[in-house]
C-alpha cells in the first residue's frame, strides 16, 4: 500500500489550502507527505525507518515533487528537524515502545509559526485484533487531551490552543468472525 494519505489531512483540507512549510512526524512512507507536495506544500517527511524513507523518496519521486520533499531520518526521543513550520502533523505518533511523545509534540507545537495549525490524530481504541490487547491501556478522550496539553507554549493560555476537531469516534473497531 504506497503512502495513503491519513484521515487528519484530508479533513482538515480547507485549513491547508494556503501552501508553506510543514513538518511530517512519523510520516511512514510518505502519503501525507507527498499529498501536500502535490499541491504546493515544501515538506520536511521525518520517521525512524529508513526503509520507509526510500519509500517515500521513491514516491515523491513518481509523484514528480522531490524538490518539494525533505526526507530526514530522526530518532525523535533524541533528535527534532530544524526549522520553522505552518502545520505540523503527527499522525498515529504511538507505539509500544517507550517514547517521550509529550516532549515530541511540545516540540512540535514550539516549531510552529504564529497561526501555524498542530495536526494531531490518534488512535481511539485499541483494535480487538493488535497486538496490544492489554486491557490497562487507555487513550486519553480528545477534551481531556486538549486541556492537559503538555505541548501549549510557555505563556500561552489553552484558549489561544483550542482544538478545532476533538471528538471521539462514534464507533469501536470489532474483529470480524
Amino acid at each position: 500500500m504506497e503512502g495513503q494519505r491519513q484521515p487528519g489531512t484530508r479533513r482538515n483540507r480547507s485549513r491547508l489550502s494556503s501552501p508553506g512549510r510543514a513538518l511530517d512526524l512519523g510520516c511512514g512512507e510518505g502519503g501525507d507527505a507527498v499529498w501536500l507536495a502535490t499541491h504546493g506544500w515544501h515538506v520536511t517527511a521525518v520517521d525512524i525507518a529508513p526503509t520507509a524513507l526510500q519509500r517515500l523518496t521513491q514516491h515523491a519521486a513518481r509523484a514528480g515533487v522531490t524538490d518539494r520533499v525533505s526526507a530526514q531520518q530522526h530518532d525523535l526521543a533524541e533528535t527534532f528537524p530544524a526549522g520553522t513550520f505552518d502545520l505540523v502533523s503527527a499522525q498515529y505518533l504511538q507505539t509500544p515502545y517507550d517514547l517521550p511523545r509529550a516532549d515530541i509534540l511540545r516540540r512540535a507545537a514550539h516549531a510552529l509559526t504564529p497561526g501555524g495549525l498542530l495536526l494531531i490524530v490518534d488512535h481511539g481504541s485499541v483494535r480487538p485484533w493488535a497486538w496490544n490487547t492489554d486491557p490497562d491501556t487507555r487513550f486519553p478522550a480528545p477534551k481531556r487531551s486538549s486541556t492537559n496539553s503538555p505541548w501549549t507554549p510557555p505563556g500561552s493560555s489553552l484558549s489561544a490552543w483550542p482544538p478545532p476537531n476533538a471528538k471521539r469516534p462514534a464507533q469501536t473497531a470489532r474483529q470480524q468472525s
